[in-house]
């Protein structure tokens, strides 16, 4: 049972429901998140904003899901893993993809990379030591890359966090089991 309850949009403010219906639009419904987010314009505002930087990077669609994926995992967010899994196939990532991801690992060394930048990240709390940043830099990534890694990060970190405060119910089907 949800613990901060989804706003019900017959209640919220014409701001909000233009972003909500701004969201609907690109996803073809507007899941428990964001209505839980819209429960105060700060909230929404802010993943909406950070998204949308996000989006205009350098990584591309199947590389951002890759590493919601891979944080998703590292956080124990079901629901990020549910919606990113959704997610990621509407991107063109296939199961065994969707499931490497989960694990950090990934088709291309560059990819695996970011991944596992990504895991050591929320592994570190930020604090990811120097060799390892040399590791990851030393398979093509650039400084620029390893902060546009974390700002990607951090995203689904404040998703995977409110979530979990929230106990947001899964309204994607639920992210396939890895395998043992």
């Amino acid at each position: 049972m949800a613990y901060i309850r989804p706003i019900d949009r017959s209640q919220a403010d014409s701001s909000i429901n233009i972003t909500l219906d701004a969201i609907k639009a690109k996803l073809g419904k507007v899941p428990n998140l964001f209505l839980t987010l819209a429960t105060t314009p700060v909230a929404l505002n802010a993943y909406v904003q950070l998204g949308d930087v996000v989006g205009r990077g350098k990584l591309n669609a199947k590389q951002r899901e890759q590493i919601a994926l891979a944080v998703g995992e590292a956080n124990s967010c079901e629901y990020c893993l549910a919606a990113h899994s959704a997610i990621g196939d509407m991107v063109g990532l296939k199961p065994a993809q969707i499931a490497a991801a989960r694990e950090a690992r990934a088709d291309t060394a560059r990819d695996s990379a970011m991944l596992q930048l990504a895991r050591a990240i929320i592994e570190h709390r930020g604090n990811v030591p120097t060799g390892e940043l040399d590791t990851f830099k030393a398979t093509g990534l650039s400084d620029g890359d390893v902060l546009e890694v974390l700002v990607n990060v951090v995203l689904n970190i404040y998703t995977n966090y409110a979530n979990h405060i929230a106990r947001t119910q899964v309204d994607f089907p639920a992210a396939a089991q890895l395998a043992a």
